[in-house]
């Protein structure tokens, strides 16, 4: 047996060697194609990027033409340099300097020598073309925005670098892809599948006709269309109020998670990362280290909650039974905690949950947030049940939303306060800032968004996402799949009835709008910053978040701006006119909107800028 065995494997191996070595010789002819290179010219056709809609069907991203020039290095003899250079405006050092870079990528490959020529550079080169071998015009799409708004949704375009060429094999130099927003997240969706066209050559390097008539020729296709939960009418309308101010707006639909707007300021026309000039200006905008429009204050810009906080403060002390709606706590502009400390409140007398939560008493929460800690014995243990809850609703995580960029927030636990006081000897009152949404709690404007609509829904909420639908394409199953809070569904209610009570005698009653039954909270949050390494108090940020209608809610949002004072004074405003602008369709509040658009916060930043300390409290 064993004489047989071993004489076996040696003549199956080799007939299994021979058959392979005939099928790549024989029969599969494409490593003759690759052997053949040097008589062989590869063509790319590149397809249309796919179509952005917004919610309600209108295109908002679509494509225009675009040309560019390609260099294959070996291929270039007896031009007329000079010539070429006034063609397409260009020095005789701009010239060898593309080249050689070309030539280091690979003599024999075509590199983009000139990208995103207009029609008429088109026309121009065109024209004289066969006098410059070993250059050609190969046809692209860029990105032509039917809106100003959005630069923050959609991302952009751009050529890839050598890192991407790298690691994936179907990138080639010169090749486009998504950068930040939808474009990079959706980029293997909306980027379509090249075409290859393989093209003979004879000795004298002329084209002769299609490599054995097509038979590995391949056709372009085009990118798949994508429709987006946002409203842009919305989008655009939120922008606007967002002009000279910084901040974020988030809105959310309720039953679904889809967002409706996502509103970072300052920002920037989309129009101007595409072209010729996309580079300059993309430099433009990086470097302006002080407004910082290419930050997403919206997803990126981590900030105290303030008084919106308190939802949570008190949906937590419902759940761990240490308070109902009829406890009262006594309110005389503030409470004495702890060795002379004194917390300020601008309200004063007995407070109950629902005006506590309407006229934003801060006595009130931070003693539901004492009782809620002191209940157990244990304050790490408290404070790790209190921040499990306060989780529960999407905070001091990434949210899984389906944009590539993003910070968790913080929600503390014990293992913070262990690490801050490593003796102990910390309790409630050395972290009751958090109750009012100030102390060591950070959230994000979307976060603030996402909070809201799981209220609105009374405990539960699904993934925010920006995506709708894609043909042929499921939505992912983790946006449809409702996350369940730990406060049980019926301490929601009152606390809605609070957030009513908000607009109808409480903080935003200014705010009402008639006709939409708005439940809201007003926030304001304090703001610090080291100017000539002091701590300084600065003007703080007016935050407001709501839902509406109170019943079947559609829209919950989050409004938040920079050194904009108390809550109602601008975040307020543009959160009820938001509301409106997509309930409605049209604005009755014209002397909100008005007071919005005239409201100018530079003069607040140049205080920032130039170091000055300010500030204002507010409510």
């Amino acid at each position: 047996m064993r004489k047989v065995l071993l004489p076996t494997i040696i003549i199956v191996s080799a007939l299994l060697i021979l058959a392979r070595l005939f099928y790549l010789q024989i029969v599969d002819e494409s490593l003759k194609l690759k052997s053949d290179n040097n008589a062989i010219k590869i063509n790319y056709e590149y397809p249309e990027r796919g179509y952005i809609y917004d919610r309600n069907d209108k295109l908002i991203v679509a494509n225009q033409p675009s040309y560019d020039i390609m260099v294959t290095p070996k291929d270039v003899k007896n031009i007329d340099t000079l010539e070429l250079c006034k063609l397409l405006n260009i020095t005789k050092v701009d010239f060898l300097r593309i080249v050689e870079k070309a030539r280091v990528y690979s003599p024999r490959l075509p590199s983009v020598f000139l990208p995103q020529l207009n029609k008429r550079e088109y026309a121009a080169f065109q024209e004289k073309q066969r006098k410059f071998q070993g250059f050609e015009i190969v046809k692209r799409s860029l990105r032509d925005y039917q809106t100003h708004a959005g630069s923050n949704i959609f991302g952009f375009i751009t050529q890839v670098n050598d890192k991407i060429i790298q690691d994936n094999s179907y990138y080639r130099s010169g090749d486009l892809i998504g950068r930040q927003g939808v474009e990079q997240e959706y980029e293997n969706v909306l980027r379509g599948v090249k075409g290859v066209k393989y093209r003979q050559r004879d000795k004298f390097n002329k084209d002769i006709g299609s490599y054995k008539e097509g038979k590995f020729d391949t056709i372009a296709v085009q990118g798949e269309d994508i429709k987006l939960t946002i409203d842009i009418a919305l989008q655009e309308y939120g922008e606007e109020l967002m002009l000279n101010k910084r901040g974020g707006i988030v809105a959310i639909e309720p039953s679904t998670g889809e967002i409706l707007a996502l509103v970072t300021a300052p920002s920037y026309d989309p129009s101007t990362l595409v072209g010729r000039e996309r580079s300059r200006n993309y430099t433009k905008l990086y470097n302006d280290s002080i407004a910082k429009p290419l930050f997403d204050r919206a997803l990126l810009g981590e900030f105290p909650p303030g008084s919106p906080f308190k939802i949570l403060t008190g949906l937590v002390a419902l759940q761990e039974g240490v308070i109902d709606e009829q406890t009262t706590f006594y309110c005389n502009h503030g409470f004495s905690y702890g060795r002379g400390r004194f917390m300020r409140c601008h309200g004063s007398g007995p407070h109950q949950l629902l005006n506590g939560i309407s006229q934003s008493c801060n006595t009130y929460f931070a003693q539901a947030f004492m009782k809620t800690i002191d209940k157990y014995k244990s304050p790490s243990a408290a404070v790790d049940i209190w921040s499990n809850h306060i989780k529960s609703f999407g905070l001091g995580a990434f949210m899984g939303y389906d944009l590539p960029t993003g910070k968790r927030g913080l929600i503390p636990s014990s293992k913070i306060y262990e690490r801050i006081y490593p003796n102990g000897g910390w309790r409630s009152t050395t972290i009751i800032s958090n109750s009012i949404g100030q102390g060591e709690v950070l959230m994000t404007p979307i976060q603030l968004a996402n909070m809201m609509a799981a209220v609105a829904n009374e405990g539960h909420y699904f993934t925010p996402h920006i995506v709708k639908k894609i043909k042929d394409h499921s939505i992912d199953k983790k946006f449809t799949t409702k996350h369940q809070t730990t406060v049980d569904k019926h301490y929601f209610k009152p606390v809605i009835e609070g957030l009513f009570a908000v607009y109808n005698g409480g903080t935003a009653n200014s705010l009402r709008i008639e006709g939409i039954d708005i439940c809201g909270k007003t926030g304001t949050a304090e703001n610090y910053s080291k100017i000539n390494g002091k701590r300084t108090q600065l003007t703080d940020h007016s935050i407001f978040v709501a839902f509406a209608p109170k019943d079947n809610p559609k829209i919950a949002i989050a409004v938040l701006v920079e050194n904009g004072y108390y809550g109602a004074r601008n975040a307020g405003p543009i959160a009820s006119l938001m509301i409106e602008k997509y309930l409605k369709g049209t604005i009755s509040r014209k002397d909100l909107e008005v007071k919005i658009y005239s409201n100018d916060l530079q003069k607040e930043y140049a205080k920032y800028i130039s170091g000055q300390p300010f500030g204002i409290n507010g409510r």
